[in-house]
């Protein structure tokens, strides 16, 4: 079945139907954005899919998904794409030597990390996450991803919480994304 690519009017009606939000969680203050209702709806995930590949750079070679919803979105991107996809995991997930890069959260700090060689030199590469809000993961898969030597594309959220700044710790990095909100 070939999906034709959406008007943004069409994508902008799916993310309002299709993004479930649940205030106070995980901590009073926050308000998720659940993508679930849009994952389970096979005709809308692949409509965000197709309209998705359409504003993305051009002869992307490899998808660094970030996890764990990177995983779900980047791999349909990828497969549609015909690039190939590199998971970026939390660490103590992967086998082998794989590369990390230990980074500041709001609370705390994280380490992401890559499996070893799996990216080659010169490769261009896209980093994928469903959202962009402070931007602390997003910075640290970059800087991570550019540490194989790769032609880094920029990296393409689902959503972009605008008011958290995110896009600030990435200023050197083109960004698309598929819907903002003002927050």
């Amino acid at each position: 079945m070939t999906v034709p690519i959406p008007t943004r009017d069409e994508i902008d009606a799916l993310f309002t139907t299709h993004i479930a939000e649940y205030p106070d969680f995980p901590i009073p203050g926050v308000l998720f954005r659940d993508i679930t209702p849009l994952l389970r709806d096979a005709t809308a995930l692949r409509t965000v899919i197709r309209h998705w590949v359409s504003v993305l750079p051009e002869n992307i070679e490899y998808i660094v998904g970030t996890e764990a919803r990177g995983f779900v979105l980047g791999a349909p991107l990828a497969y549609e794409l015909g690039a190939g996809f590199v998971p970026a995991r939390k660490a103590g997930k992967l086998p082998g030597n794989p590369a990390g890069l230990v980074y500041d959260l709001e609370y705390g700090t994280a380490e992401i990390q890559l499996p070893e060689s799996s990216l080659p030199a010169g490769a261009r590469t896209l980093v994928v996450d469903d959202l962009l809000a402070t931007g602390g993961t997003a910075a640290a898969t970059v800087e991570l991803t550019r540490r194989f030597g790769v032609e880094l594309l920029g990296a393409s959220f689902l959503i972009e919480l605008e008011g958290l700044g995110g896009r600030d710790r990435l200023p050197d990095v083109p960004l698309t994304t598929l819907w903002s909100i003002p927050d």
